[in-house]
């Protein structure tokens, strides 16, 4: 009976095809009725597809990106003849209302059900208008200017015809030589968690408008932490570590709305994110209540058979459904072997169901069922895309990212614009090392170079390179650059790395300032004109000997369309700098991981201004300092501020109270200026250790000079609880430190304590 039970089930899943076309022709089409309930309609539709086409909805085909002058792409008519059968439900890299509507029309109009596609792009710091890298973006602390930067990005993106963004990116990191720092928002998981939030619902809005689109949680998990910062790396991390640091920042995400998240491409406790049913069943859908679907990245389905997880494809896509991953991205396993595998019986049709179900809820969320069309109009596209409002909104955000770092004998703000300068360096005047490997669809020709933007606001500038493009230099250059700043009365030099040196892919060993730039640096240095160094990089570099030959030291990142504009104003005093640091700048590259938040150990070097410190048998290098050159949360201003007068409102906290820190803060300077005050909290003792440091609030605010005002924060329960190896959230009594300051490193200090 057994036996005969088993062919009964099988033989009735292989007549599957032709019930599900006969029913779809013989019952009203509730999955049309607009009027009807999303998951109504959901069931409706799963109801009436076969197999294969369940399947097409897990299938993502990268379409093309149209290079050629012809407009051709690879293989594309087998593509097309692909959704006419259904057999895809997804593309990425498809440009322009045009070639999109193109696609779309064979979808809804010559396939059996009409299921309109998605259509994905990563969309990482704007789409045509670029904005700051998010690592800079993320310097300012200004939520509201996070929010706008992802709402143009996605009003560009959906003008444009897209409808999903790859971003996102919540994955904490503290190792620079990682190339995709430049996509994150530091090393604290509080401060992720907030701009993780932020730009989640500036894409997605309330996805209903033409100018929302599906975020993308990415890279689900631990992505951050890859060994010696190397892409596609291991990872290993302890729970403890997984819940308490590289946890929240997707955990805010997830809780903003997040439609869609993206698998990373590491292994978690020995087994590929992808396969992985603790990450995406127990931890995403159990614990986080994730509702939405989640895709692989670029083909990480096949992947697990190279990390000797699977054995081939068919087995690669069956542990991958079965852990809970769903939509696959480029590796064609789901197409080929899903059908196969529910007739075998490895998979059961309400597990494929459940997949295909949750895509298709966000297809009818979109409104793709009733207008597929919905983002796909010329007009709209012209008057919304690398437009004038844009652009300035762009501009603010560069500068609200741009980084003080030093500022001796107050060389900076130049406030004499007829002054005569002289700028040196290859990348100030070169627009295609001005934009990183994710630009999306910028012209590297829109951007406004250093030298273009500081031509507009100083009559009196000379521009040589001094360096090649590949950061080497040559005695001709070097004395070119050297005659030039003496003739000068200022020298601002750009220094650092290529944009295209930013992003997947670009894993560097040694981050340090190229040499040939260092000896040019030593060169004008000799010249005994004050020095501006602005460095351009997509991650923190190493700046101890730069800066020591440096009288004033800017951080500029990979600023987008209006770097040269920002960076003017900057520089001028019309915007005065406010930016703080969101990872440390490494002292040496043999401090890497080096971040403010870490635990302390059993041999501990001390505070930094202690007055008595271990001579002896303690944990340090003998040849550098433990601390980084410049710490989390640090960031000058033309301006000084003073803080003082740090109280508690009471000694003692109890478990359903609140407390009150407040602190005094006065600008002391000369000019108007925006600091970023930060409160930090040290659990002394606790179950398990806890770092020394960790940031629980901030708050910006602008004071006009010798302006005097009193910032107060509240702490509660949840500040002071954190998860053990379990996930449990626990809360302690005993002392607790609250720390409030400018940075990480420069605080005030109180002492409560929680029955």
């Amino acid at each position: 009976m057994l036996i005969v039970h088993k062919r009964i089930t099988v033989t009735a899943v292989l007549m599957l095809s032709t019930t599900s076309i006969a029913f779809s022709q013989t019952k009203k089409a509730v999955y049309l009725d607009k009027n009807a309930p999303i998951e109504t309609r959901v069931k409706d539709l799963l109801g009436r597809m076969t197999l294969e086409e369940k399947a097409g909805q897990l299938n993502q085909i990268n379409y093309g990106m149209f290079t050629g002058p012809d407009n051709k792409v690879d293989g594309e008519q087998e593509k097309l003849y692909l959704v006419r059968q259904g057999k895809i439900g997804s593309f990425l890299n498809t440009l322009g209302v045009a070639k999109i509507k193109k696609v779309q029309q064979i979808a809804v109009e010559q396939s059996r059900l009409k299921i309109p596609l998605l259509f994905g792009f990563d969309v990482i710091h704007g789409y045509r208008t670029l904005f700051p890298i998010p690592l800079a973006e993320a310097c300012s602390w200004d939520m509201e200017q996070v929010f706008q930067n992802s709402r143009i990005a996605a009003k560009e993106s959906a003008a444009s015809g897209l409808n999903w963004a790859f971003a996102p990116m919540c994955d904490v990191s503290n190792d620079p030589r990682w190339g995709r720092v430049m996509e994150g928002a530091g090393e604290d998981p509080y401060y992720g968690s907030v701009i993780a939030a932020a730009r989640v619902k500036g894409f997605q809005g309330n996805l209903d408008g033409v100018f929302d689109i599906l975020a993308c949680v990415k890279h689900f998990a631990v992505y951050g932490a890859v060994e010696a910062g190397r892409e596609y790396n291991n990872v290993d991390v302890s729970r403890v570590a997984f819940y308490n640091k590289y946890l929240p920042p997707y955990t805010a995400a997830i809780k903003s709305g997040a439609a869609t998240v993206m698998t990373s491409f590491n292994v978690f406790d020995g087994v590929p994110a992808s396969g992985n049913s603790f990450l995406l069943t127990d931890i995403l859908q159990n614990r986080l209540g994730f509702k939405g679907f989640v895709v692989s990245d670029w083909n990480a389905f096949a992947e697990m058979i190279a990390h000797g997880y699977a054995e081939d494809k068919k087995d690669a896509v069956y542990k991958a459904l079965k852990a809970g991953s769903m939509m696959d991205m480029e590796s064609r396993t789901a197409i080929a072997f899903l059908p196969e595998l529910v007739k075998e019986g490895k998979l059961t049709e309400a597990e494929v169901d459940k997949a295909v179900g949750a895509i298709l809820y966000y297809k009818f969320k979109l409104g793709l069922f009733e207008n597929p069309y919905k983002f796909l109009d010329e007009k709209r596209e012209k008057e919304n895309v690398f437009n004038a409002e844009n652009r300035k909104v762009a501009r603010e955000a560069a500068k609200k990212s741009i980084l003080l770092l030093k500022n001796n004998n107050e060389v900076l703000p130049l406030k004499n614009l007829n002054q005569k300068i002289a700028l040196i360096g290859f990348y100030a005047n070169s627009k295609p090392d001005m934009v990183d490997m994710w630009k999306a669809s910028a012209d590297d020709h829109d951007c406004v170079t250093i030298y273009e933007g500081l031509k507009k606001q100083f009559s009196n500038i000379t521009f040589v390179d001094g360096y090649k493009q590949d950061n080497s230099t040559s005695p001709e250059l070097i004395n070119q650059a050297v005659k030039n700043a003496e003739n000068a009365e200022v020298v601002i030099i750009n220094i650092g790395i290529t944009g295209n040196l930013s992003g997947e892919d670009k894993s560097l060993a040694d981050i340090a300032i190229p040499q040939g730039q260092v000896e040019l640096l030593k060169a004008l240095k000799k010249t005994g004109k004050p020095i501006i160094t602005l460095v351009s990089s997509g991650r923190p570099m190493i700046l101890n000997e730069v800066q020591s030959l440096s009288d004033s030291l800017v951080q500029c990142w990979v600023l987008g369309t209006e770097t040269g504009n920002a960076i003017a104003e900057v520089l001028s005093g019309k915007y005065n700098p406010s930016a703080k640091t969101v990872m440390s700048f490494p002292y040496s590259l043999g401090q890497i991981p080096v971040y403010y938040n870490h635990f302390n150990t059993g041999r501990p070097a001390g505070e930094p201004d202690a007055k008595e410190k271990p001579t002896d048998f303690y944990s340090r290098f003998h040849d550098i300092p433990n601390e980084p050159l410049y710490p989390f949360g640090f960031g000058l201003s033309y301006t000084t501020f003073n803080y003082s007068n740090l109280k508690t409102s009471a000694p003692v906290m109890d478990e359903k109270g609140l407390l009150s820190v407040s602190v005094d803060l006065q600008n002391s300077g000369k000019y108007d200026g925006e600091e970023v005050v930060q409160l930090y909290i040290q659990d002394v003792t606790a179950s398990i250790v806890r770092p020394v440091k960790e940031l629980k609030a901030f708050k910006k605010l602008l004071l006009k000079t010798g302006e005097k005002t009193t910032v107060e924060f509240k702490i509660t329960p949840d500040d002071l609880s954190f998860f053990d190896q379990n996930g449990n959230s626990i809360l302690e009594k005993g002392k607790f430190k609250v720390y409030v300051g400018g940075n990480s490193r420069d605080v005030l200090a109180a002492l409560f304590e929680l029955k």
